[in-house]
């Protein structure tokens, strides 16, 4: 992992997965139990949701370009998406409280 930060994230993988894959991603939608105290267990179901789309969703074949995603993925500092995700949810929802 290298230690250039990229954007106001800790690298280019972080930024670009926050970016493309949950940009917009709200995860009270997606996880029935999601808590917003928990930044550890949100970044491990994330990582496992980007596998998913990544692996499953394109059908990525084992090989040379399957290596190089898990490579890019084992990059991506999860707890700070997760942390930037969690940060989003709680200022929307004070200020659905406070309207």
């Amino acid at each position: 992992m290298t230690n250039a930060k990229y954007n106001g994230w800790t690298n280019y993988e972080t930024w670009r997965v926050n970016l493309e894959i949950f940009d917009g991603f709200d995860p009270s939608e997606y996880y029935s139990s999601f808590d917003p105290s928990d930044a550890w267990g949100l970044g491990e179901s994330l990582k496992g949701y980007a596998e998913e789309v990544i692996f499953e969703c394109a059908e990525v074949p084992n090989g040379l370009a399957r290596d190089y995603a898990q490579a890019f993925l084992d990059n991506v500092n999860w707890r700070e998406i997760a942390n930037h995700m969690i940060n989003d949810y709680l200022r929307e929802h004070l200020q659905e409280v406070n309207a």
